[in-house]
């Protein structure tokens, strides 16, 4: 399977992951090689979710998920878009993810689809 920019395997192997035959290794590998949306905040820096003394940084597989997350934190009244605000991202490779989160000082992981119907989470190594 061969989608150009990746999501369609990470979508694959978070599928095998649920079903209960999915391989670490090649989640690792479906995740750093897809292109993943990333919510920008208003000063244009990534927006990252604090919740238990890590940071997570929101990543998402398509607009339609990113609106389910945006509309779960009330963004979206109404069902419907602000017309008047500007939802801004970017779309990054996850190995440019990874490589961020694992530079920064504080414990931050990355979360995909959080709201969605197959959420996944790479929590940071805290160990030692």
């Amino acid at each position: 399977m061969s989608d150009g920019d990746g999501r369609d395997r990470l979508r694959a192997e978070i599928a095998a992951f649920y079903a209960g035959f999915g391989q670490p290794a090649a989640l690792l590998a479906a995740f750093q090689q897809a292109a993943l949306l990333v919510p920008l905040t208003a000063d244009d820096r990534v927006y990252f979710s604090p919740l238990g003394g890590v940071d997570w940084l929101c990543t998402f597989t398509s607009i339609e998920e990113y609106a389910l997350f945006m509309a779960a934190r009330g963004h979206l009244q109404g069902g419907g878009i602000d017309g008047d605000r500007e939802y801004r991202y970017h779309w990054l490779f996850g190995r440019r993810l990874q490589e961020y989160v694992e530079s920064r000082a504080e414990p931050a992981g990355i979360a995909i689809d959080i709201v969605g119907s197959a959420p996944m989470a790479f929590p940071p190594d805290v160990a030692g």
